[in-house]
């Protein structure tokens, strides 16, 4: 959730870290701080508010070849001053992504030693006891404290007596790392590192970083000698970068037709039968085998926010083609609920950075009690990539928005290809049926293309949602599915109360908060339920609602029935989410932007939730 950034190597310090936060700012934020060594000792400046703010705060003629810097998105403590990173005790100067969890604890041992924290955090916390541990050899120190930590973290570590070097560990929380021409620099993203390299390795947990201005030593939990295994990212520096649009979102809305292709196409082999061929789904170069599906006697989809609602996609897929049940699990929960787990079961998680926390946590769940797991994430040498039996990468690049929106069609999409490979090895499918469907999929790409022309249309139709205090979304099966993830991408950004509800519980409960004007998006993409809709939509506009309905132009709903009304591109009903996503994406983006709020940063949010 925090931004990290550290550097030493042949340029000024101080120029590096604050570039890297302002990349990083994305994340989620609200205090900036940076420590670097300087011909004084260690100089820290540190403020509530944007990296701009921090920039504003720096003395002039700030000159430093080593630092740290960081962002804190607050959990222990308020937002202020001195709750802000970097924390300094004694000789150690630290930053901290993460939580510890016994801190009070560890707080009242080292209060009794005559050490006396000025902030709230636990950050601080974790300052004060490597301090109480070094005598000089700081690795020794490190590790000893992190014996006693209780928790998540990544800390990357300034020691007064040693100028130029950067420690760093983790636990939990994901750090970057490379060197370069420029020296070396660690992130918590490899966003930060982007504009001097491509090439970054994953720091390993319980490893320890010693970064140098000549390059970095690794040392691995045994106290041993390591080696950095190197990735390379197949992006360059404008894709992420706002390329003329006005906001991260709207660019990212609308690569999407890139990021889906990016993500199908290369799975999609010409297959030949009995003289025949197809086109058909094929995992061989994710080294995902078809024996993955097959003999399985339940399907877990395990996941947080957006990520859990493609899930919620999945189940329906699944269930209708390879007919075993499919539950949907909340990761927050997955682990509480002592679930029944077996090597018949099938565990799939799902993260855009692949560094969620409780996902994570599910996942090491799974694979302790021999399940059988399957990630489906976008960043490559991820938490979750690296833990994970079996990884499908979505290939969407990197998403800077906080509401994820290409992230969310490549995880659908994901679903997709995984459900039709799924229920051809299994039978479920022949070549011809399955061939159909992913050409069906393929063909989806140009409808939303034709929705990304449709500005207009979403932007007159968000003036009306401005206002509102309230807000709906229904629908049915698939519909239902993508109404919880146009619920969610609304209020996230617009700080609308909106709420999902499956239409038919309408007359459970929820017709109640149905008054005049309120807005109710109704999805009705789906023919075979489409005259239910229509009488759910009948229900709710004889209450006063505003309607506005999104569904298929061949549909037939009286015009009284609905106060606007979006028809989608033509296409088959299975493939008719994409578009529907999309046109959801605009809405929520233009009632964002008109409300004049912070369409990429919206408030207490942060874009990659790494603590529990």
């Amino acid at each position: 959730m925090c931004g990290i950034i550290g550097f030493t190597g042949g340029r000024n310090a101080a120029g590096v870290l604050l570039d890297g936060l302002a990349e990083l700012e994305y994340r989620g934020y609200d205090s900036a701080g940076i420590s670097c060594f300087t011909q004084n000792g260690i100089t820290t400046v540190k403020t509530v508010g944007k990296v701009a703010n921090l920039k504003a705060c720096l003395p002039p003629g700030l000159n430093s070849s080593c630092g740290i810097g960081h962002t804190r998105w607050a959990t222990h403590g308020g937002v202020s001053q001195t709750n802000a990173h970097p924390h300094t005790c004694g000789r150690v100067t630290l930053i901290h992504n993460g939580i510890i969890e016994n801190y009070l604890a560890l707080r009242e041992e080292l209060e009794k030693t005559g050490r006396t924290p000025v902030s709230q955090t636990d950050s601080e916390i974790a300052a004060m006891l490597i301090d109480s541990l070094y005598d000089g050899d700081a690795q020794a120190a490190i590790r000893a404290a992190a014996a006693r930590l209780e928790g998540a973290y990544a800390f990357c570590i300034l020691f007064a007596d040693q100028p130029g070097t950067i420690y760093c560990i983790r636990k939990g929380s994901p750090l970057v790392a490379c060197h370069c021409e420029a020296g070396s620099i660690i992130a918590s993203d490899m966003v930060a590192l982007l504009r001097y390299s491509k090439d970054y390795f994953v720091l390993e947990e319980n490893q320890i970083a010693r970064l140098n201005a000549d390059g970095i030593a690794l040392t691995g939990a045994d106290g041993t000698p390591s080696f950095p295994d190197y990735q390379t990212v197949t992006w360059d520096v404008s894709s992420a970068q706002k390329n003329g649009f006005k906001h991260y979102m709207e660019k990212e809305i609308h690569e999407q037709p890139e990021a889906l292709s990016r993500t199908i196409t290369p799975r999609i082999i010409k297959y030949h039968e009995n003289g025949a061929v197809y086109t058909l789904p094929d995992f061989s170069a994710d080294c995902i085998p078809d024996s993955v599906f097959q003999k399985l006697s339940r399907i877990i989809i395990t996941a947080c926010g957006t990520a859990m609602h493609a899930g919620m996609m999945g189940k329906v897929l699944f269930e209708r083609l390879l007919r075993i049940p499919v539950t949907v699990d909340i990761a927050s929960e997955f682990r509480y609920q002592d679930p029944i787990l077996d090597e018949n079961t099938l565990v799939i998680t799902v993260s855009q950075s692949g560094e969620t926390a409780d996902t994570l946590a599910a996942l090491r769940l799974a694979r302790s009690a021999g399940a059988r797991t399957l990630s489906i994430v976008n960043v490559k040498g991820s938490s979750i990539a690296r833990e994970s039996e079996h990884v499908f990468y979505t290939h969407a690049g990197p998403e800077i928005a906080v509401a994820s929106t290409k992230a969310y069609t490549a995880q659908l999409a994901a679903f997709y290809l995984i459900a039709f490979r799924a229920a051809f090895a299994n039978g479920r499918l022949t070549a011809a049926e399955c061939s159909a469907r992913t050409d069906g999929l393929l063909s989806m790409i140009p409808s939303i293309h034709r929705v990304l022309e449709m500005k207009e249309v979403t932007e007159k139709l968000s003036r009306h949602l401005t206002r509102a205090s309230d807000l709906f979304f229904i629908g049915r099966g698939m519909d239902y599915a993508l109404s919880c993830e146009g619920s969610i991408k609304l209020k996230e950004i617009s700080y609308i109360h909106s709420e999902a509800y499956a239409a038919g519980e309408l007359k459970h409960g929820t017709l109640s908060l149905i008054t005049a004007d309120v807005p109710v998006i109704a999805l009705a993409t789906q023919h075979d339920v489409l005259p239910k809709m229509v009488s759910n939509i009948k229900e709710v506009r004889a209450r006063g609602a505003f309607v506005i309905l999104v569904t298929a132009a061949d549909a037939v709903v009286e015009e009284s029935q609905y106060d606007y009304r979006i028809d989608l591109p033509a296409t088959d009903d299975w493939f008719a989410p994409f578009a529907a996503a999309v046109v959801l994406q605009l809405i929520a983006y233009h009632t964002s932007y008109l409300r004049g709020l912070d369409v990429d940063q919206p408030r207490h949010l942060a874009k990659s939730v790494t603590v529990e």
